[in-house]
């Protein structure tokens, strides 16, 4: 088989503990509503709402 068999699936492993990482340190503070991830939420939401109004115009 050889090392790159080993070494299969590695990089996934990689990823999730990375986001699992920045999803713990952007969480940690979310007691408020000053935290990084509710402020990041709260952008994606606006976001949304702002691309489904220009979506719904008329042509």
């Amino acid at each position: 088989m050889g090392s790159a068999a080993l070494q299969c699936g590695q990089s996934s492993v990689e990823y999730g503990v990375v986001c699992a990482a920045l999803a713990f340190a952007l969480g940690v503070g979310m007691l408020d509503d000053s935290s990084v991830l509710r402020e990041l939420l709260n952008a994606f939401q606006l976001a949304y709402q702002k691309f489904s109004f220009a979506i719904s115009l008329p042509i």
